[in-house]
């Protein structure tokens, strides 16, 4: 991605007086008027020293830099631990050489400062700058700023040059393809336990009722038996997959815990995309973008940790009002809450629809067991999940 400007007249500076310039500009005046007032020459001489070293400052601020300047980030989306970096070029445009200067780039929390050396017109100078990926974030890259000011500090002028620029880190995710096969299969063609009388999946025969559609007489039968017969269908359904993850702090232990189940319940959500099902995927304040997995893990990158989210035990009621036709349900949470509390409050999903309360504790030995249309499961490490889904089917 590249963000390019060229700004000439406009300026807007940017907090011009340092701290300090404002107490030495203070105390300059003070001193000044004091040492006037006092008819004290030293302590008058003292004071319109301070006011002319900030005089002097604002000296160095005087002056129009033109610049054109190309901020180059390659790649916007990145898989966490990945290493990217980005460019800063700027190519001056002014008539005559233009002083030495320093660029500020902000990057995520911090500000990176890079040497500005003086410029022939036409001339470009050119730094790279790391961009840190270690965790799952949105990474606010930008604006490029110019600063010139006195080598004291005490006054500055900054000029922003482009528009601040958004690196997406993803969470990191596994493949689960043929591991997840049976938990989130098509049910398309599936049979369910709803009769109907026209779908795809063959159930009986019953007898003809007047209104009957036609189509639907079993000639065979009719004929073997004297009696029109009619064909009875069950319904069939595709999977909607709705992932449900608990945002509380509360239900983690630490930030790794957190990331784990992001990155679990990342993954499965993308593979239920991958494989063109419904997906239903909630956390934080809402529903999160489902159109694609890259939208999906854009969203995943801005979740935070509230408060005020969803605990393990609230994610039920929220599945259950946002989903009321998933066929495969998928609840993701910490270590901390209660397991029994948590299957209990699984009990309320409807019934014959196959439930995964999949609990993530970094470093703890796989487990799964399953009851019924659910099955509870304890994930330690990331690498695991295409396993344990494995066993969710075998022991299902």
């Amino acid at each position: 991605m590249r963000v390019r400007a060229r700004l000439r007249a406009l300026v807007r500076p940017l907090r011009p007086v340092s701290g300090l310039g404002w107490v030495l500009l203070a105390i300059g005046l003070a001193t000044s008027f004091g040492g006037w007032w006092l008819g004290w020459v030293e302590l008058t001489v003292v004071g319109l020293a301070l006011v002319g070293a900030m005089a002097v400052a604002v000296v160095f601020t005087v002056g129009r830099s033109t610049y054109e300047v190309d901020l180059d980030v390659p790649v916007r989306r990145v898989v966490a631990g990945e290493r990217i970096s980005g460019r800063v070029a700027v190519v001056s445009t002014a008539r005559g050489r233009l002083l030495p200067a320093r660029v500020e780039l902000p990057v995520g929390a911090r500000v990176t400062d890079f040497p500005l050396p003086s410029l022939r017109p036409g001339e470009s100078h050119e730094d790279l700058f790391a961009i840190p990926t270690a965790r799952r974030s949105v990474i606010r890259v930008g604006p490029v700023r110019s600063v010139r000011g006195d080598p004291w500090g005490l006054v500055s002028r900054r000029v922003a040059w482009t528009e601040a620029v958004e690196v997406f880190v993803h969470p990191r995710i596994v493949r689960l393809a043929g591991a997840a096969a049976g938990v989130l299969r098509d049910l398309e063609g599936q049979s369910t336990r709803v009769i109907s009388d026209s779908d795809l999946s063959f159930h009986a025969l019953r007898d003809y009722v007047p209104g009957d559609d036609r189509r639907h007489i079993h000639w065979r039968t009719t004929a073997r038996t004297g009696t029109l017969m009619v064909r009875q269908f069950e319904d069939t359904r595709r999977t909607h997959t709705a992932v449900a993850l608990a945002t509380r702090p509360g239900d983690y232990l630490d930030d790794d815990e957190a990331e784990l189940a992001i990155a679990a319940a990342g993954s499965i959500g993308v593979q239920a995309l991958r494989d063109e099902r419904d997906l239903t995927f909630l956390a934080g304040a809402g529903r999160l973008r489902s159109e694609n997995p890259g939208r999906l893990l854009d969203d995943l990158a801005r979740l935070r940790l509230d408060s005020q989210g969803r605990s393990g035990e609230g994610l039920v009621p929220w599945v259950v009002g946002s989903a009321p036709d998933a066929s495969v349900v998928v609840l993701v949470t910490g270590s901390m809450p209660d397991r029994a509390a948590l299957r209990a409050a699984a009990g309320r999903i409807p019934a014959g629809v196959p439930t995964v309360l999949l609990t993530c504790q970094v470093g703890a030995t796989t487990e799964v067991a399953v009851h019924g249309s659910l099955a509870t499961a304890r994930l330690g490490d990331l690498a695991d999940l295409p396993r344990l889904l494995r066993r969710v089917v075998m022991v299902g």
